[in-house]
Formats: structure tokens, C-alpha cells, sequence
């Protein structure tokens, strides 16, 4: 035991030795290399977010047995992590327009999201609501820490394999909302597009479907591309603050499932249309700007 402890300790010593010298050559070399802020700021996201598990981990597992799981758990966490986040990687969202009330006054309801990077999940973190939960793959349930936490707080796994397994999950999450009043949040689009421009991948059914089966609103919430603040495959990551807006609420009242094409096609058009919206409306800000420059 005390072999093991002294071991995690050197590990967590040389990790943090090495985030910080990281950050400090980005920050005081005149032209730094920019691998060194990706990998610094790389380093300090995994580290919050192991914290933060670790902590959803404990939260749930006070909350479970007083049966204030389905409403505090991730909240909790989520928030933990937005204000942590915000300190070791320098990266802040800013929810636009009415987005915070819609946020806080849509219950129960399924919010679809945009999906770009690995910084979605501190994108949750700021948008979280009270009674609400996440849906995950099932292989996520094995991960030490983070697993744990998404079981004790009621994330619903989805098994991407077994369709059948993965109904029976929607319709178990669909009875919770409609008994609990619990929303789901899900990124409808499966899988991260790391693209550099404003853009959505094709969207996956199941969101559509678990809304229209529980009867509930779809909330859509777009990020705007952040391609100049983390993009991976140009090894880039970089502080800054990001523009969300939360869309008003789509009605699935009165809807069977042979509505659910359309509902889709109508749902990822919105979202598309304000991820390009906003960035017009960088590109405009940009350019008066540097018309003031001069």
C-alpha cells in the first residue's frame, strides 16, 4: 500500500512539473512552439476532469441513498467542472440571448448539442441543468473513476452494437422522464467532427425518438465552431471564450414515431442555421474590428 502511494505520488509530482513548465514556455518564450500550449492545456483538461469524477463519484454516492441522485448528481459535477475548467484551461462559454432561461425552464426535455471535441464535456458543465442527465456509450461505464460516477448519478448507457439493447435503454430513459421528469442531453450527431468550420455531421434518431416516446420538448443547443481555441488535429489549444445558443423549444406533442424522420431533418437544419448565423456574425465583428485597428 505505502509502495503504491509513494509511486502515485512521484507520478502526480513529474505530471504536474511537466504541465507547468509546459504552460510557462508557452507563456514567457517570445515565439513559443504551439504543441507546447496544446499539450500543457491538454494536461490540465484530464487532470480536471479526473478531480471532478472522482468528486461526481463521492457526490453520487452520498446523494443515491437520499434519492437526490436524479437531480444534484451530475449538476454537481458538471458545475464543478465549468468553474475548475475555467481556471486550469482558460476556456469559458457564453450562453447568448433568453439560452439560460430556456435552459432553467424546460423541464422535462432533451437537449441535442452540437458535437465538436473532447471540450463539449466542459461545454456541459456550463449549460447543465438541475434534473438532468447524460447518455453515454457503454463502454464508457468501465472506465475507473468516470465510469463510476456515470453510474451512481443515472447516465443512460447506450450500446451501439445490440440495437435492441440500445430501444430497450431509450425506453427505460423514456419512463424516467415521464415518472421523474428527468431530461436527457445528447449529442445527436454520435461522434465529434473536429472540423474548422461551422458544420454538423448527419444526426442519429434515438434523441428524436426518446422525445417523442416521452412525450417532452427537444431543446436544441448549438456551440459555435471553437476550431481557434482546441483543434487536435492541428495540435491546437488555446484560451479563450465561446459563444452557445440555446434555440427555443421544439414540441414533439401530438407526434408518432413516423414523425421522427422530419423531426430530425427539421431539428439538425435549426441548429445548422445558427451555427452558421454565429459564424457570420464573428466574421462581422472581426472585421469592424480591425477597421477600428486602422
Amino acid at each position: 500500500m505505502f509502495f503504491l502511494l509513494r509511486w502515485t505520488v512521484y507520478f502526480l509530482s513529474f505530471y504536474f512539473l511537466t504541465m507547468l513548465s509546459l504552460f510557462a514556455l508557452h507563456t514567457y518564450l517570445p515565439k513559443p512552439p504551439q504543441i507546447f500550449g496544446f499539450i500543457a492545456r491538454s494536461m490540465a483538461a484530464y487532470i480536471t476532469l479526473i478531480i471532478c469524477a472522482a468528486y461526481g463519484t463521492i457526490a453520487s454516492a452520498i446523494l443515491k441513498p437520499l434519492g437526490l441522485h436524479y437531480k444534484y448528481a451530475q449538476w454537481t459535477t458538471a458545475k464543478a467542472f465549468k468553474h475548475l475548467g475555467k481556471y486550469t484551461m482558460g476556456v469559458e462559454f457564453e450562453i447568448i440571448d433568453d439560452g439560460e432561461q430556456i435552459l432553467n425552464n424546460t423541464r422535462p426535455a432533451v437537449f441535442v448539442i452540437n458535437h465538436q471535441t473532447e471540450l463539449d464535456v466542459l461545454l456541459l458543465g456550463w449549460i447543465w441543468p438541475l434534473y438532468c442527465s447524460v447518455t453515454a456509450k457503454k463502454s464508457l461505464r468501465n472506465i475507473p473513476f468516470l465510469g463510476w460516477y456515470m453510474t451512481l448519478s443515472g447516465t443512460v448507457y447506450i450500446d451501439r452494437v445490440d440495437r435492441s439493447a440500445a430501444r430497450k435503454a431509450f425506453e427505460g430513459a423514456a419512463m424516467t422522464m415521464r415518472e421523474k421528469r428527468q431530461s436527457v442531453a445528447i449529442f445527436p450527431e454520435g461522434t465529434r467532427s473536429y472540423s474548422i468550420e461551422p458544420m454538423l455531421l448527419p444526426f442519429k434518431k434515438g434523441a428524436f425518438h426518446l422525445a417523442v416516446q416521452g412525450g417532452v420538448d427537444i431543446v436544441p443547443v448549438v456551440a459555435e465552431n471553437y476550431s481557434a481555441v482546441l483543434s487536435p488535429k492541428a495540435r491546437r489549444f488555446n484560451s479563450g471564450t465561446i459563444r452557445v445558443k440555446v434555440l427555443d423549444p421544439i414540441s414533439t406533442k401530438g407526434l408518432t414515431s413516423t414523425d421522427v424522420d422530419k423531426l430530425t431533418q427539421d431539428t439538425r437544419e435549426k441548429m445548422l442555421n445558427a451555427i452558421t448565423s454565429m459564424a457570420q456574425d464573428s466574421k462581422s465583428q472581426s472585421s469592424l474590428s480591425r477597421k477600428k485597428d486602422s
